[in-house]
Parts: structure tokens; sequence; C-alpha cells
């Protein structure tokens, strides 16, 4: 449950010309289930195939081909449970979804309504250092994609595309927790860290692989609080739902101009209609696209094709004792372990692989200096030349490396810092390149007072303005460093600096 040292934040609030509004927001988050095959067939699920390339007999409707479940999509479903601290129904069913589109062959979906694999859950949404919202998951059910219809090929026909037909989705239902378009941005972000740390689905929204569906409502302030206390959901006001939001970005207008669409109706002493909508990304608006369906326009009845699912509490056991450490856990084991502040960790964890990458670096050095190296020079170089992490120049060997020498004082922070340079564009071992290249730091004091005395003696008129005013002593170390190519000591310049300018 909700840490109680975190605080709650509150709800956006907009202003109408009768008052204030509060908005609330429930998401139904569409994640493709991670595996090389469909839920009911063993056609690949690899994206960029072309078209109609990964069609099985039951994905395209055949007569007399019945459906098959995919074992490891099932595991995948309860593993993505057990994460987000879920009850998981030992029985559950499948259910026939029916709708008709061009690309749903079958003329129905194969879903979860009564009893769904998944039950309650939650999910801690992060909102700053100390702040977060806790938002309450529902349910989790599996069901089956349907393809693509393609419209931009030809001037007077559409195509369809049946390579996402029967691919397995986990859809992700929270309760109407969400007070605001970056809390729901917010809670997208978490939720997809959270089920590629799993490994449950990659998260891929470019490709279409997690696709939101947003459902908002606005309400007077207040009426929130009546439905918490009396799960009576007309406190909430009428909602529309947002389909298929895969832009984070977006999300937020589209949730802002919507919440603001229903206030101007509301305001004007209309009622808001329960409806469908999709954002246009160019107007910055969203549009209606049908009426809103309840669950029985679709004739839910159970699927006469799949017998109902049991599984055994010890196969569940199993998957539970594999689970990985989750962000929350690692964030608070980072800030534990190696004294990370709470943005720090927040970063390193945001990606698996970046946790991965920054405690190899750590492992038996200072955590906050191999944070600032992996967060600043690292995360900053590979963002700027457009790399992930697992492309890398540097390894984490290397940083490690670079960072032994820093601690020994071997080299100092400008010689550390074209040290990486090196290590960026050219490779090989840190220790060798410092020893072959002669980029070893001044620590020889002789020698570098005797650079101090050179500087100070050659600039009479800038020692009697620093003596006169210390902050200028600066100017003398700069020298000295400049003179020396770096190498020197900056605390032993320092010293000598203060020292002889009788500061």
């Amino acid at each position: 449950m909700l840490d109680l040292s975190f605080e709650t934040p509150k709800p956006k609030v907009f202003s109408g010309a009768t008052g204030d509004w509060e908005i609330v927001i429930g998401m139904e988050i569409h994640a493709q289930i991670a595996t090389r095959a469909k839920l009911f067939s063993g056609a690949s699920t690899q994206f960029g195939a072309e078209p109609n390339a990964n069609v099985a007999f039951v994905d395209a409707a055949m007569p007399g081909m019945l459906p098959v479940i995919n074992e490891f999509c099932i595991e995948q479903a309860v593993r993505t449970g057990l994460g987000l601290k879920a009850a998981i129904n030992l029985w559950s069913a499948f259910d026939r979804k029916n709708y008709f589109y061009p690309d749903l062959p079958q003329g129905y979906q194969i879903s979860q309504l009564y009893h769904p694999l998944v039950g309650e859950g939650e999910v801690l949404v992060d909102m700053g250092a100390g702040v977060a919202r806790l938002v309450r998951v529902e349910r989790i059910h599996i069901e089956q994609d349907a393809g693509k219809s393609i419209h931009d090929m030809d001037p007077n026909m559409s195509f369809v595309d049946l390579n996402r037909t029967g691919v397995a989705l986990m859809e992700i239902v929270s309760r109407p927790d969400i007070r605001g378009p970056e809390e729901a941005a917010a809670y997208v972000t978490k939720l997809r860290q959270i089920l590629r740390y799993l490994g449950t689905c990659d998260g891929n929204m470019q490709n279409g692989n997690l696709r939101a569906d947003v459902n908002v409502s606005v309400c007077r302030p207040g009426q929130y609080e009546k439905y918490q206390a009396t799960q009576d959901f007309s406190h909430l006001g009428t909602r529309c739902e947002i389909k298929n939001m895969n832009s984070m970005r977006f999300m937020t207008q589209a949730i802002d101009y919507e919440a603001k669409r229903q206030i101007s109706i509301l305001e004007d002493g209309g009622k808001v209609g329960q409806e469908t909508r999709l954002y246009d990304a160019d107007k910055g608006e969203t549009r209606s696209m049908r009426s809103k369906e309840e669950a029985h326009d679709y004739r839910y009845f159970p699927c006469p094709d799949l017998l109902p699912l049991e599984i055994e509490q010890a196969w569940v056991d199993d998957i539970a004792a594999s689970l990985p450490e989750l962000p929350d856990t690692k964030k608070a084991r980072f800030m534990a372990d190696f004294g990370l502040t709470d943005y720090d960790a927040s970063v390193l964890t945001a990606e698996l692989d970046h946790a991965g990458f920054f405690e190899a670096v750590a492992q038996g050095r200072d955590g906050k200096a191999a944070a600032n190296w992996v967060i600043n020079e690292l995360f900053g170089r590979l963002n700027k030349e457009g790399l992930s992490i697992t492309d890398s120049p540097v390894s984490a060997a290397q940083l490690g490396g670079l960072l032994d020498l820093l601690a020994d004082q071997t080299i100092s922070g400008k010689i550390a810092k074209d040290l990486f340079e090196i290590l960026w564009t050219e490779g090989g071992d840190p220790a060798e390149i410092v020893e072959v290249r002669a980029m070893k730091q001044v620590t020889d004091t002789g020698a570098i007072e005797a650079a101090v005395d050179e500087i100070i003696a050659a600039n009479p008129a800038q020692v009697e303005k620093a003596r006169q005013n210390p902050k200028l002593a600066g100017w003398f170390v700069g020298q000295v460093m400049k003179a020396t190519g770096g190498k020197a000591n900056p605390a032993a310049v320092n010293s000598l600096v203060t020292s002889k300018l009788g500061l």
C-alpha cells in the first residue's frame, strides 16, 4: 500500500465561468504481451513483417479452426499481475465480444469480461520527491488484438493487414484515481517501466505495443470524495473515452482539451454525451468517433471454443519467486546503498539496462561519484549522439576504471574528462591510456610550487588585486592549471596559491 511518508498530490483544478472544476481520469492500457507466438495460434508476432505474412488459419477465422491457448501468454499475464501486487484468480474464463470491423475476421474478439485472470492491484506513481499518487488497478484481462485497416494506399479502396490479428494483449484497467493530465502520463510511464522490468511487454508505444484509452470526466470540487464514500459513479460526471493514445505529450494535450470541452458544455447548460473520441494532434483537439458502447452492446457470452482456465497456486508461487527486483525496490536500495538523491535514483532506475550499467560502475566505488559520471557525462553524451545504453562506446568497466584513477588521484577531474573523450572515440584501457600518454596529474609539490611562483612573479598587478579581493585568487589557480596542462593536483594548487598570496 501507499507509503505514508508520501504526500498525495492535489487534483488539477480548472477555473470556469461558473466556478472551479476537477478532472477525473480512468485508463485502459492495452499492453502487447512479449511472446513470439500469438495468443491462440503459433503464428509469429514479429513487427514489420510483410502484410498478412504472420497469419495462421485460426487468425483468419477459417472454418473449423479452433483456438489453442498459448501457455506462455498466461504466464506473462500472471507475472504482470504479481508485479502490480494484484490478486491472481486461479479460475478464469474467456468470452466472446461481438463487433464487426473489416480487420476482425471472426466478427468477434476473444476476451475476458466476467472472470478475468487478474484481479485488483495497484501502481504507485511518482510525482516528485516525496509526492506520489496511488492508482488502483481494477483488473487485468487477456484478449486478442484485431488487425489493421490501411486507408492511404489507394484513393478508392482500403486494405486489411491481419498480422496483428490474434496477438496477445493485456488490458490493464485502472480505477478513476488519476486527477490530472500530468498524472495520467506519469501513470503510463510508471506502468510501462514495471512491464519492461518484468519482461512482459516491451512498451514500444511507437509500434503500438503499448497504447492507452483514456476516460475523462469533470466534476465540481468535493464530488470525487462523495464517489469515494459511496462508489456511486454519478458523482463523477459523464465520461468520454479518448482512444489509442501512444504519446505522453499528446495524451496530456488531449486530456486538457477534453476537460475544457466538457466544462464548456456543462457551463452552457448542456449535457456531456458518453462517447468515444479520437485526438487530432494537428488541430490539438478531440473529435467524436462514435457513441460509447456499454458491455451489453457487445453481446458478451462465454466462448464455446475454450474451457475455463484453471491454474495451480504452486505454479503462481513459482512465477512469484522468479520476479526481478522492481523499480520502487531498486530505487530505494540505490538511495540506501549508494547515498543517492531521490532524483538521481529515479533517473538511474528509469530503465532496467540503465540501472544495471550504473550498478556495475558503482560496485565497490563511491556511489555518488558513479551516479554523477553516469548521468551527466555518459547519459548526456548518449542523448547527444542519439545512442542507447546498449550501444555505448564506453563500457561500465571502462568508466569504473576511470573512476578508480580519479579516486586514487592518479588523474584530476579535467584529465578525467579528456580521458572519457578518448575512451568514447578510441576505446582502450583507462590505466594504460593514462600511462602511455603521460596523463597522470602532477602531485609533486615542488614542481607545483615552482609553477605557482612563476605565475605570481610574472603578474604583480594581479597579485595586488587578489590581495584586495581574495576571490581573484582563482585566476592564479587557472593559470597554474593551464601552465601544467591541467595535470597539477587542484587541491595542492589552491593551497599553495592561497599561502603564497598571504590570503
